[in-house]
């Protein structure tokens, strides 16, 4: 109750890209049509892997996992940005900010346990692979699958409380296009040091340790395939593996340029923005693109949709 008595601030004022009010509309169409390819293609691998019976395996079904949290990652900031760019609609109530912070950290945390699920479904496919499909069981599958959102729902809370309880009794703009913790514990009118503490060691727990799981996971691939003799099956296993380290550096590195420096920059939103758009609409493409079950089914798909017309 103390922190309710000290808060005086009912709403936050979010001031997105107002600096380019002369490019408002620009920005909106192509937020909106990235968005939708961003939607559309993930959309695309979900169905892929759903309806085509020779899709129904490990691999593709983390695929299609990924693919699902990437359109609920997009979702949560990009809708506040097209309001904003739009209609000026930027102003955000206290709850829902909060709300939003949560959810935009949940879905962060629970994209970088899933790349570390996909890298160790590729590790046991290429180091133990007569032992795959009786690890890699159903049941297993799921468990790994639910197992993100365990730990993601868990750890975002703790963060997420320690910035709600702060006090804020104004300003309340916040110079970004949706509720992050950094600009908010900027805004906060009392001590900030454990707040900006566990988010610091939530950030680290969140990105450093997923990251150095991968490079150890990807350093034992990597022992495995040139072990391999014939270069036919050694490049095999590796273009198995390259969408998802492409992904992984993609997600890993801008995350890192975000959330492990100095807080408080002018260009934390030009960032964001990378990480929150740019980067998801390349996922999709990076799996369709670079590998060959997948092209192969669009190109059959497309040939029948243009045989029928």
């Amino acid at each position: 109750m103390e922190y309710r008595n000290k808060t005086c601030v009912t709403d936050f004022v979010l001031l997105a890209f107002s600096e380019f009010f002369r490019y408002q509309n620009v920005l909106f169409t192509i937020t909106l049509l990235t968005y939708i390819v961003c939607i559309a293609g993930n959309m695309t691998i979900i169905l892929l892997v759903t309806l085509e019976h020779s899709l129904h395996t490990p691999m593709y079904f983390f695929i299609s996992i990924f693919a699902a949290e990437e359109i609920l990652f997009v979702s949560v900031p990009i809708p506040k940005l097209l309001a904003i760019l739009l209609a000026g609609d930027d102003k955000i109530s206290f709850i829902g900010c909060f709300l939003q912070v949560y959810s935009f950290i949940t879905m962060g945390q629970v994209e970088s346990i899933c790349i570390i699920i996909m890298v160790f479904d590729r590790h046991l496919a290429i180091d133990k692979p007569l032992h795959y499909m009786a690890i890699m069981n159903q049941t297993f599958c799921i468990g790994l699958a639910i197992l993100p959102w365990f730990i993601g729902l868990f750890n975002s809370l703790i963060v997420t409380l320690f910035t709600l309880f702060l006090d804020y009794c104004g300003p309340n703009e916040i110079n970004h296009f949706f509720c992050d913790l950094g600009p908010l514990q900027n805004l906060a009118c009392s001590d900030t040091y454990i707040s900006n503490t566990v988010t610091t060691a939530a950030a680290t727990i969140g990105t450093v340790v997923p990251f150095m799981i991968i490079v150890g996971l990807y350093t034992k691939i990597i022992r495995t395939v040139s072990e391999i003799k014939t270069s036919l099956h050694k490049h095999k296993a590796f273009s198995t593996c390259s969408s998802h380290l492409i992904v992984a550096m993609l997600f890993f590195f801008t995350a890192f340029v975000i959330y492990l420096r100095p807080k408080g920059s002018q260009y934390d939103k030009f960032y964001s923005l990378m990480y929150t758009v740019v980067t998801p609409v390349f996922n999709p493409f990076i799996y369709a693109l670079r590998n060959r079950d997948v092209k192969n089914l669009l190109k059959n798909v497309l040939v029948k949709f243009y045989q029928k017309k």
